[in-house]
């Protein structure tokens, strides 16, 4: 198994260096000859939203398209795929970051209620309470 990071998955998904985009790419076509699983941690992910949100300016729309690309590529896996898929799912529909429904979705496996924060974006949104 190979962990991937950030940068590479920007790599993949930007296709903004194109020497970075190919050694990526070449380390995809890899790990599938070699059917080798491609792990990606819930912090990059949160980071990888973020790189698309504030540096190259995707939409939310586009940006959970990429992620669900991503997560069916046979050889990625996660830590707690349901985490993410709750997650992608409510940042589609919702106001919040990526990162906040990953906290919510995480804090909900750990058995915590709600998560308590100043951030008024999420107001209303099921599972926060904005102090």
């Amino acid at each position: 198994m190979i962990a991937l990071d950030t940068n590479v998955l920007v790599r993949l998904v930007l296709q903004d260096d194109e020497a970075q985009a190919k050694v990526a790419e070449r380390l995809i076509i890899r790990a599938r000859r070699e059917q080798t699983q491609l792990f990606v941690a819930d912090i990059v992910w949160c980071e990888l939203v973020w790189v698309l949100t504030r540096r190259a300016g995707l939409s939310r729309d586009d940006i959970a398209s990429a992620l669900d690309q991503l997560l069916r590529t046979e050889l990625i896996i996660v830590a707690d795929a349901s985490i993410i898929d709750r997650a992608l799912t409510a940042y589609r529909n919702g106001k919040g970051d990526f990162a906040d429904y990953i906290v919510r979705e995480q804090a909900r496996a750990s058995d915590a209620d709600e998560v308590a924060t100043f951030d008024r974006a999420l107001k209303g949104e099921v599972g926060f309470r904005v102090l």
